[in-house]
């Protein structure tokens, strides 16, 4: 039925459609079984064939109780739109709203996580396939790429204007930035899906970051290396925010780079070639850039790379907090044992994950890639953070704040083995030093209850 119906209609079909199919589905059991009787001579208890009463059994009831708030998401550009119209109408009494990015992004956003806090339920089973087969929630996510444009262009055009002041200037630029920041994680959940119009979509949400490269360096360069000291995505522990960055910056687009040269090379063409993924990503930003331009002159032009330059560092201090110091083991035929939960850090925070269409379970989705977020589920040894992403993010700016917060969660993790972390290699030395006490002691804390289960283990083998 459509989408698209009010509440109470829904409800109505819904349960209307829910009664009929418990009908139709009795009647088919009762076909089935008449059928068996017949051909066994109506004998009345003979036992029915597990495999014919298969697609017979009744489907799950369970409905997705954040359905239409999933539409929190594209609200985002929304608002934005809404905020750059108000400003755009009355620029000196409502100049607050050219800084409504920064105040959703780090102000208003973990506030709301921790009003409402967490929620760990999963999707039965059962409901998963129907959950991606939903095409309503595929619609949500492409709703956010027109509006991203429409506010982009907003911005641009108040912030070219001759009488913006250099505050609102400076404000505005954040604000698309953030906006465009959200994009790339928009444009990640559409670079997972297999037809081209998802990512085409992917590829115009990541245009006004000029970061089209993130589509290939993630899909088949950090899903194949995350975790591990090789992967420009993964941070180190000990490592600050402002060492990543540009590691993971200029790692992240080499490995793009030789990506899709071996991609091209395996189909005998040259980097060159109108099939390569980077230049048409590259095209796009450009054409993006110069439309902004012509349109608006020469003042769009450190706006839209401003913006650019926010919005990107904003997907790096996310890549950031997302596997900080964890590390897969490496095998003895020198290749790294399979990701697992207990290789990304994961939130369940409610508001962030519905910003985010779900990124914060983190696990999941480096489990199965293309998973729709609506699907992705939350495991119990998965390691968890202090506080959802949204609230993670000012921390990761201040690294004595971040270490505080998240060195020793780290080392609990690992049960105080500072062998498995994934260190700093200049910073190794100072760390080992520093947290040696604090890993004995952790380890003489898991020591009793390890001993517990090897005795309960033992006394069940007996």
């Amino acid at each position: 039925m459509p989408t698209d119906c009010p509440t109470s209609f829904t409800i109505f079909w819904d349960e209307l459609y829910e009664n009929v199919n418990e009908l139709l589905l009795t009647f088919a059991k009762a076909n089935v079984l008449l059928c068996i009787d017949n051909h066994k001579g109506k004998d009345m208890n003979a036992k029915t064939p597990d495999h014919l009463l298969a697609n017979t059994a009744p489907k799950s009831k369970w409905k997705d109780p954040k359905r239409y708030l999933w539409m929190l998401s594209p609200a985002i550009p929304a608002i934005g739109v809404a905020a750059l119209s108000a400003y755009a109408i009355a620029p000196k009494k409502l100049r607050a709203l050219a800084w409504v990015g920064p105040a959703l992004v780090h102000g208003v956003i973990p506030a709301l996580d921790r009003l409402v806090g967490q929620d760990k339920s999963n999707p039965p089973d059962d409901a998963v396939q129907d959950l991606e087969n939903d095409k309503y929630y595929g619609r949500v996510v492409k709703a956010f790429v027109p509006l991203q444009y429409t506010a982009t262009f907003m911005g641009a055009y108040l912030a070219s204007r001759k009488n913006t002041p250099v505050s609102d200037y400076i404000g505005l630029t954040l604000s698309i930035g953030a906006l465009n920041g959200i994009g790339i994680n928009t444009a990640h959940e559409l670079g997972h899906k297999h037809d081209k119009a998802s990512r085409l979509l992917a590829m115009a949400a990541l245009a006004p970051t000029a970061y089209t490269h993130f589509a290939v360096e993630h899909n088949f360069g950090h899903h194949k290396r995350a975790a591990t000291p090789e992967d420009p995505a993964s941070s180190r522990m000990g490592e600050s925010f402002w060492k990543f960055l540009p590691r993971t910056v200029i790692g992240g687009f080499k490995s793009a780079i030789e990506i899709e040269k071996e991609r091209l090379a395996r189909k005998g063409k040259s980097f060159w070639s109108t099939e390569n993924e980077l230049l048409q990503g590259w095209a796009m930003t450009g054409a993006l850039f110069a439309t902004t331009t012509l349109l608006f002159g020469r003042r769009s032009i450190p706006f839209m790379v401003g913006q650019a330059a926010y919005g990107a560092s904003l997907l790096e201090v996310i890549n950031y907090v997302e596997h900080y110091g964890l590390k897969r083991e490496k095998l003895a035929n020198g290749k790294y044992e399979r990701t697992a939960p207990t290789h990304s850090w994961n939130s369940n925070h409610i508001v962030t994950n519905l910003v985010l269409y779900q990124l914060q379970r983190h696990s999941d989705h480096h489990a199965h890639p293309s998973r729709s977020f609506q699907a992705l589920r939350h495991f119990e040894k998965a390691p968890q953070l202090p506080a959802g992403y949204a609230s993670m993010l000012l921390p990761a700016y201040v690294p004595s704040l971040w270490y505080k917060l998240m060195d020793e969660r780290v080392i609990e993790h690992y049960n105080g083995d500072l062998s498995k972390i994934n260190m700093d290699p200049d910073e190794k030395g100072f760390l080992l030093q520093k947290y040696a006490p604090l890993a004995k002691r952790i380890q003489q804390e898991k020591q009793p209850a390890t001993v517990i289960e090897e005795t309960t283990e033992t006394e069940k083998a007996a």
